[in-house]
């Protein structure tokens, strides 16, 4: 050893073997003897003079005493005296094959493992550059075992790391047989009882030891444990290292490198894995499904919560026939189980693995209606049964993940069975649960009813200090798909629930980016467009729906009233077009939230006048709407968007007094572009034959037709209220257009479009003497022709025969 010093382990040992325990050190949970001989070893450590006397120190340390024993100070110690460079460099001159023949390379990988391994157990060290810098080896190492290492030297090794020098001490290599055959023995009470009988027969020759197999793992497992560990896994290439390895049934590829992989594709990374290693993780998914069947029933439940995570993500493009036919197997499998007598501990996990089944194919594949509504009844079973409990019950993570599950399997229900669509559609889809009879249809509803009213229970009892709790907004998510849907059971329950919902959304609306607890849980699971980001925006997208249904009636409208929703809507407006209008581009994505939200603030402008009239926020739409029409108009894709947005600022402008002069700059902006953008709607080609939808609202017509014939059936108010508008409607030409279109084609697409026309042009020419001469005008030209010709109450208000 270095300066002289020589090295007595027999003594702490020998106080174990004798009848007297020795005295425990405080510290570090070692005996004060044993305490003594780690400082020498240390102090051997710290002035070694080669790397033969530093791995004479280390190996003595770590067979006085296991790293999971060591504290944190020793380590840091050890780590101060070592550093990372010497195991890096026992792995790269094992892996070289370079080793002498008192040592040969596999001792000197399992060294190198061994004290990486405890280094590991330091989160400090499990995050350092040099420790990180090996994971390619050991991954290599771990995927291929114990041949092909030359291969691995050559390709992995850290030209800086160097190489261990051939002549090591035989202080080091008997201490490490000893250490060795201690481990042999404490590993034979937990031999690899998981891990599969028959090895794979394209496996290459040669298994990885145990002792070197678990080392490799403890390691990764550490990187994994970090704050950014997996995506330095992924990034230095564990997906595809970890699938070989199971693949090929290497050591302890079961037992501790299928919980790895499985903890990186169950968070943040599984969307990137996936994207980078589908190939390999398909085939793993394959291979597991096809165990999953064979499985004794108990091996079934264990294996549940792997598949869950192992399952992809939605989005990502895979083999859908292999895909489609590895869920297909998985569900014949769950249904039995499913069926079975189970607790509520061993239903929860195959709850979860239907629920993910679902999100990838629907019903298709599930099984006969008759299991359909098994599995819905037993989901919703499980929600009454965890929900209703007396307030202040704390729920379980497990019961949580549990009811998370069967939340997306009453949400995969309603979007079939409580669809009226799809129930009275002539050739239904082809999904089990849509051709439920009708008996079963009202069973169906029957449960989901009970399980909503235990989620408005349980959300009852909320108050403000939970609302960033993942699993609340689960638990609120659901209730909103239902009542998406569904608002007139439990109407009353309903109605007293808005103003925890109302207060709910704001919150988190006005709170924004700032719950990083609710952004780990949507990356988690998958359920936004913005890849799992949290924009604050989500909670009340998802009430959005409810909230259009739950306006055009008076009770809940007068609640929502009280609670200022109106304000809430034109906040979130506003804010969702600045995020829009960043978006480069003509033809941007539709925005369905947006347009359900102009739809619950219509219905407001259209049942309440008085509010809109005197509300600030409503003059304060009217500003957002003048300058955000003139950017709609210009995106394609936003079509159904501009309408809404243009409907609902001429029904707010039907219900303002005249202002002095010509009207204000940004009033004038908005009519006008809202002028233009009526007319584009219908081809105004001068031709003979009817009048077509022009070709950019063709697409949208039947979404868009409704908003466009209420537009301009506002518009006439808005010539009633403000005078101002006739002479631009005559600047604008949009008379002038608008009577040559109906003189020359023969009819309008429908009745309904020429009677909100009709209605227009009736308050115009009221209105307007200038413009009701124009109207007559035309009309004596083309009084026997034309869909002009057609219009008989204008007709009688211009008086032409």
């Amino acid at each position: 050893m270095a300066d002289g010093a020589t090295v007595d382990v027999s003594d702490p040992f020998s106080g174990e073997e004798g009848g007297e325990a020795p005295e425990k050190d405080a510290g570090g949970g070692l005996t004060d003897a044993k305490r003594e001989v780690l400082e020498r070893c240390l102090h051997a450590l710290k002035h070694a003079k080669n790397d033969s006397q530093t791995l004479a120190a280390l190996l003595l340390i770590t067979r006085l005493c296991p790293a999971c024993q060591l504290d944190k100070p020793t380590l840091r110690r050890i780590f101060e005296a070592v550093g990372l460079n010497l195991p890096a460099r026992l792995l790269v001159t094992a892996a070289k094959g370079s080793g002498d023949p008192g040592l040969p390379p596999h001792e000197l990988l399992s060294l190198g493992a061994a004290l990486l391994s405890a280094l590991s157990t330091d989160p400090d060290m499990a995050s350092q550059p040099q420790l990180l810098a090996t994971i390619p080896l050991l991954l290599k190492i771990l995927a291929c075992g114990a041949s092909d290492q030359q291969q691995t030297g050559d390709e992995n090794g850290d030209g800086d790391a160097g190489q261990i020098p051939k002549k090591i001490s035989d202080e080091a290599k008997t201490a490490r047989q000893s250490e060795v055959s201690m481990q042999k023995g404490k590993d034979d009470d937990n031999s690899a009882a998981n891990e599969p009988s028959t090895p794979n027969p394209n496996s290459p020759p040669g298994k990885l030891d145990e002792a070197v197999a678990a080392d490799c793992y403890q390691v990764l497992t550490a990187v994994c444990a970090q704050p950014r560990g997996p995506d330095h896994l992924l990034n230095r290439g564990a997906v595809p290292a970890l699938c070989q390895a199971l693949e090929w049934n290497q050591t302890l590829s079961h037992r501790m490198g299928l919980p790895l992989l499985v903890c990186l594709l169950s968070g943040k990374t599984k969307d990137k894995a996936w994207r980078a290693h589908s190939a390999e993780l398909l085939l793993l998914l394959v291979r597991m499904s096809k165990d999953f069947c064979k499985s004794t029933e108990q091996s079934r439940l264990d294996m549940c919560s792997q598949l869950v995570n192992v399952l992809p993500p939605g989005g990502v493009t895979v083999e859908r026939g292999v895909l489609r036919e590895v869920v297909s197997r998985v569900w014949g499998a769950l249904r039995p189980m499913v069926q079975a007598k189970l607790t509520p501990r061993q239903i929860g996990p195959v709850l979860v693995l239907s629920a993910c089944l679902l999100d990838l194919y629907g019903w298709e594949l599930a099984g006969s209606p008759k299991f359909c509504c098994l599995l819905v009844n037993r989901a919703c079973v499980e929600v009454r049964m965890g929900l209703e409990e007396p307030p202040g019950n704390d729920l379980s993570q497990e019961l949580q993940d549990t009811l998370t599950g069967c939340y997306r399997i009453m949400e995969a229900a309603i979007e079939q069975a409580c669809n009226p669509a799809v129930m009275a559609a002539a050739s239904p889809a082809p999904s089990s649960i849509s051709t439920l009879s009708l008996q079963q249809s009202r069973q169906v509803l029957g449960v989901l009813e009970e399980a909503f009213s235990a989620l408005m229970y349980h959300l009852q009892q909320l108050d403000q200090s939970r609302y960033g709790d993942p699993f609340i907004f689960a638990t609120f998510r659901c209730l909103c798909s239902w009542l998406a849907e569904e608002t007139s059971c439990l109407k009353e329950e309903v109605t007293t629930l808005l103003p925890i919902l109302i207060n709910y959304s704001r919150s988190h609306l006005m709170a924004e980016n700032s719950e990083q607890g609710l952004s780990d849980w949507m990356g988690k699971m998958s359920v936004t467009d913005e890849g799992g980001t949290w924009t604050g925006k989500e909670a009340l997208r998802y009430l959005l729906p409810a909230l259009c249904h739950l306006s055009a009636e008076e009770g809940p409208r007068k609640v929502l009233l009280t609670l200022d929703t109106p304000a809430l809507l034109v906040y979130y407006l506003s804010h969702s077009f600045t995020s829009l209008k960043g978006k480069s581009g003509t033809s941007s994505v539709r925005e369905p939230s947006m347009e359900t939200a102009c739809s619950a603030l219509l219905n407001f402008s259209v049942t309440e006048a008085e509010r809109v009239r005197k509300d600030q926020c409503f003059q304060t739409l009217e500003k957002h709407l003048s300058e955000a029409l003139p950017v709609l108009v210009h995106k394609s894709g936003l079509l159904v968007l501009a309408a809404n947005y243009c409907t609902l600022g001429l029904m707010i402008g039907r219900l303002k007094s005249a202002p002095t002069g010509s009207g204000e700059a940004s009033q004038r902006r908005f009519f006008s572009t809202a002028l233009r953008f009526l007319h584009g709607a219908l081809d105004a080609e001068l031709s003979p034959g009817p009048v077509k939808v022009s070709s950019g609202w063709e697409d949208s017509w039947e979404e868009v037709a409704e908003l466009w014939r209420l537009a301009l059936q506002a518009l006439g108010g808005c010539f009633r209220s403000q005078s101002w508008l006739t002479e631009l409607v005559r600047e604008e030409g949009w008379l002038r257009n608008t009577l040559g279109m109906l003189g020359c084609c023969s009819a309008l697409p429908d009745q309904h479009t020429q009677e909100a026309l009709e209605e227009a042009l009736c308050a115009l020419a009221n209105q307007c003497p200038l413009c009701k001469q124009d109207i007559m005008e035309a009309m004596k030209k083309h009084h026997d022709t034309g869909a002009l010709s057609c219009m008989r109450n204008l007709k009688k208000m211009i008086g032409v025969k």
